[in-house]
C-alpha cells in the first residue's frame, strides 16, 4: 500500500475537490503543498477552497494550511520540515497521506527527497554581490536553476538569499533522503487550455465578488506591510496596487487575470520539468469529471 499519493495541477484545475474526495474514499488525510495557503487570514487570495474538504458531511483532515502568520517568511525548508512532521503523524495513525498542491518546488522537494538544511548567511558572498545589479544577480541565479518560480526574483533580498542557498547546496551535496517517494503514485489534473482559461476567469470573478479586496485591506490593517503583500504576488500584488491607487479597478482585474493565466503556464512548465527529471505523472482530464477521475485513481492505489 502506497503511504503517499500525490495529486497536483495548475491553478483552478479542481485538484482540491478531487484530493478531498479521494481521501474520503480511502480514509486518507491531505497535506497541502501550496506556498501561500500556509498563511492564516489569506483565504480568498490563495484559493483555499476549504469547503471542498467537507465530503458527505465528513470533514477531511488537511495539514499545512493556516500554520504561519501572514507577513512572515515561509521557505521550502520550512515546508519540508512541516511535511515530514505531518507525514509521520498521519502514517503513525495507520493512515495514508495524500499530498495536494500546485507549488512545483514544494512538490518536487518531497517527491525527489530534497535533503533540506537551514542555510546560514554567507557574509563574504553577500559582500561580493553587493556591487552587482539585480539583472546580473538574476542571471547568476538562472545559471544555477530554472527560474519558473518568480518569487525568488521579486526583490533584491530574495535574489541574494536564493543565490546564497544555491551556492551552499553546491558546496554541500545532499545525502540520501530519509524517505524515498520516487515510486509513489502521482496524478496530475488539468483541463484543455480553452476551458482552463475560462475556469481561471470565472474563479477570479467569484473570489472578487466574495470579498477578496476586503481580505487584502484587512491584512494591511493587521499590520502586514505593503511590500510583503506585493511579494506574495498575483492577487495580493495587484489588489495592493489597486488599494494604493496605482491601478484602476478594471485595470487591476485585467492585469490580474492575465497574470494568473501566465502563472498556470509556469506551473505546467514546472510539472513537465519534473517529468523530465524522472517523476511519472499520470495525467487526468478535468473534462472526464470528478467521479471518473476518482475511479481511475482508486484503481491505481487500492
Amino acid at each position: 500500500m502506497d503511504q503517499l499519493i500525490t495529486i497536483l495541477g495548475p491553478t483552478a484545475s479542481g485538484k482540491t475537490e478531487l484530493a478531498a474526495r479521494v481521501a474520503h474514499a480511502i480514509g486518507a488525510e491531505v497535506i497541502s503543498a501550496d506556498s501561500r495557503q500556509v498563511f492564516r487570514d489569506m483565504n480568498l487570495g490563495t484559493g483555499k477552497d476549504l469547503e471542498d474538504y467537507l465530503v458527505d458531511n465528513e470533514r477531511i483532515p488537511v495539514h499545512l494550511i493556516d500554520i504561519a502568520q501572514p507577513g512572515t517568511e515561509f521557505s521550502v525548508f520550512n515546508f519540508v520540515t512541516a511535511f515530514n512532521k505531518a507525514f509521520s503523524e498521519i502514517t503513525g495513525r495507520g493512515k495514508r497521506a495524500l499530498m495536494c498542491g500546485g507549488t512545483g518546488l514544494y512538490l518536487e522537494a518531497v517527491l525527489k527527497g530534497y535533503n533540506m538544511t537551514e542555510v546560514p548567511v554567507n557574509e563574504e558572498l553577500r559582500k561580493e554581490w553587493s556591487a552587482a545589479d539585480n539583472a546580473s544577480l538574476e542571471r547568476m541565479l538562472g545559471a544555477c536553476k530554472p527560474l519558473h518560480n518568480t518569487t525568488d526574483t521579486v526583490t533584491r533580498d530574495r535574489l541574494i538569499r536564493a543565490l546564497e542557498i544555491e551556492y551552499y547546496r553546491r558546496e554541500h551535496p545532499q545525502n540520501k533522503p530519509d524517505r524515498d517517494f520516487s515510486g509513489s503514485p502521482v496524478f496530475g489534473l488539468r483541463f484543455d487550455r480553452a476551458t482552463e482559461r475560462d475556469r481561471i476567469t470565472i474563479r477570479l470573478k467569484t473570489r472578487l465578488d466574495a470579498g477578496m479586496v476586503k481580505e487584502v485591506q484587512q491584512l494591511r490593517e493587521k499590520g502586514v506591510p505593503d511590500q510583503r503583500l506585493l511579494q506574495y504576488g498575483l492577487e495580493y500584488r495587484y489588489i495592493t496596487q489597486y488599494i494604493l491607487g496605482e491601478l484602476r479597478y478594471e485595470e487591476m482585474i485585467s492585469l490580474l487575470n492575465t497574470a494568473i493565466h501566465q502563472f498556470a503556464k509556469r506551473q505546467m512548465t514546472w510539472f513537465r520539468r519534473m517529468e523530465r527529471g524522472g517523476i511519472n505523472i499520470q495525467w487526468l482530464r478535468g473534462e472526464d469529471g470528478v467521479n471518473k477521475n476518482i475511479e481511475t485513481i482508486l484503481q491505481c492505489v487500492d
